[in-house]
């Protein structure tokens, strides 16, 4: 295991932990001066690390079209989320990171192209990848664990 899958794991799970006791109108809730809610934010991990993992490696998500388009960048909840979807979701903060590890050690990652971020950061290879990928993560588990605050 790389040591920044090892970090998103270990974040994934204590933001999980963190969420336990809050109901599904809670997730779906989007408090006033916000555009997103607590299951977005946990969609978009999702979506952001197949995309720059896999999407940027010109390789095939190994998410369905609906998570990645649902939970992209400059996307929104259109929508609520029942309990069986968000229970999905939950589920596949920890299955494609085994997918990714998995993908990792296999070496599948050989064709990356080149992006910068929005933050400004060039990202040239996977390795490069995981390396951002938990500063990621921590935004985003930062405004889950906010927005929880708020709904509750």
């Amino acid at each position: 295991m790389t040591k920044q899958i090892e970090i998103i794991r270990k974040t994934r799970s204590y933001l999980l932990k963190n969420l336990e006791d809050i109901t599904t109108e809670q997730y779906n809730k989007i408090p006033a001066g916000f555009n997103n809610n607590i299951i977005w934010n946990l969609g978009h991990m999702i979506a952001a690390q197949q995309g720059v993992c896999y999407l940027r490696g010109g390789l095939t998500p190994r998410v369905g079209e609906e998570i990645i388009n649902s939970f992209k960048s400059s996307t929104k909840p259109e929508r609520a989320f029942g309990e069986a979807e968000i229970e999905n979701i939950k589920s596949l903060l920890f299955t494609t990171l085994d997918q990714l590890e998995e993908d990792y050690n296999n070496h599948i990652f050989g064709g990356y192209t080149a992006w910068t971020t929005r933050y400004g950061v060039e990202l040239a290879s996977i390795d490069q990848a995981l390396d951002f990928l938990p500063f990621h993560e921590g935004l985003h588990s930062g405004c889950a664990n906010a927005l929880k605050r708020l709904v509750v």
